[in-house]
């Protein structure tokens, strides 16, 4: 069974994906206390709280665990969508870190998960640059939450490295595996929300704000509004739908669209919990992930000589799987 440590590890959805995918998670580290409680009553193993941009000490309590995989999800705000694009933050550089920190360790493995935009990164093209040095061959994805059965049109770029091997030795793989078609809410809740429609707060109000049960959902952030006084029905909302008879979903709802499970036991305040959840990878997502890297070990196709050639890796995917 592969040991992993979990870097931002938040409230833990890539620990739990993995986990259900019978990998070992020996350890988990994060910074926000909050997240870190949560985490805590959900995982029997220890979770430090431990600033990774202090990498020497990050490092030494990592090397007591000895990993054979290194997993995270670095705090992507700076090169989001939803942010101001500004890699100058400073959240950006944690980024970095993660690769300092998987390059001193070198377990023979690690996954990192960001958001689609970090691909136009000149941080991306340098810790690539830096994995490349260190030996790792790279496997990049943009996966599409809905095609990994998740019912959430959420897109994320995955980094996978393999010490010693080829690059984009598990893109057919994770490829291969996708849905046919995306998961809609009712396929994965059925009628359990008791409404067909709900309302998800638009960035702007040119913007939908009305969506069905019947489509994924789309990206789970880490806010979640009520419906505004007044609200008009826009044209990019549903026909049909009467305002009355729509609500905003819950906190525990929102995390069900994460595909935690309803055991996992989620406390602290409303603000917190909805940033915890908005920030977690999908756990059914992770899983396809960690399968994916399962699949290849068990088949062993790795055994090949290494070919570090930049220019396979460098050509990000430009579309989404599926």
């Amino acid at each position: 069974m592969m040991k992993c440590v979990d870097l931002f590890s938040g409230c833990g959805g890539l620990s739990l994906g993995f986990e259900k995918a019978g990998f070992d998670i020996v350890s988990a580290y994060d910074n926000w206390q909050p997240a870190i409680d949560v985490y805590k009553n959900n995982f029997t193993h220890p979770i430090n709280n431990i600033d990774l941009t202090n990498e020497n000490e990050a490092i030494e309590n990592i090397h007591f665990y000895n990993p054979d995989l290194i997993m995270g999800g670095p705090p992507c705000q700076d090169f989001s969508s939803a942010g101001k694009r500004d890699t100058s933050l400073g959240r950006a550089s944690l980024t970095y870190h993660f690769a300092n920190i998987v390059c001193a360790v070198k377990p023979e493995w690690f996954v990192m998960e960001n958001v689609e935009q970090i691909k136009k990164s000149q941080i991306l093209q340098d810790i690539i640059c830096q994995f490349n040095h260190e030996g790792y061959g790279l496997s990049s994805v943009i996966l599409d939450a809905s095609y990994c059965d998740v019912p959430q049109a959420r897109t994320r770029f995955f980094l996978v490295g393999h010490i010693g091997d080829r690059h984009n030795q598990l893109n057919a793989i994770i490829s291969a595996r996708l849905s046919n078609k995306s998961m809609t809410i009712r396929d994965y809740l059925g009628d359990s929300l008791g409404t067909d429609y709900y309302y998800r707060h638009p960035r702007n109000y040119n913007r939908r704000g009305i969506f069905s049960i019947d489509e994924p959902s789309p990206t789970i952030r880490g806010v979640n509004r009520p419906v505004p006084a007044g609200y008009k029905i826009n044209k990019c909302d549903p026909n049909g739908v009467d305002i009355k008879d729509v609500r905003p979903l819950t906190t525990i709802e929102r995390s069900y669209l994460q595909t935690f499970p309803k055991t996992f036991w989620f406390h602290g305040t409303k603000t917190n919990l909805e940033q915890m959840i908005g920030n977690a990878v999908p756990i059914n997502q992770a899983k396809y992930l960690a399968e994916s890297v399962a699949i290849y070990c068990k088949n062993g196709t790795f055994k090949q000589p290494a070919l570090f050639d930049l220019d396979e890796i460098f050509e990000m995917p430009n579309k989404v799987l599926r």
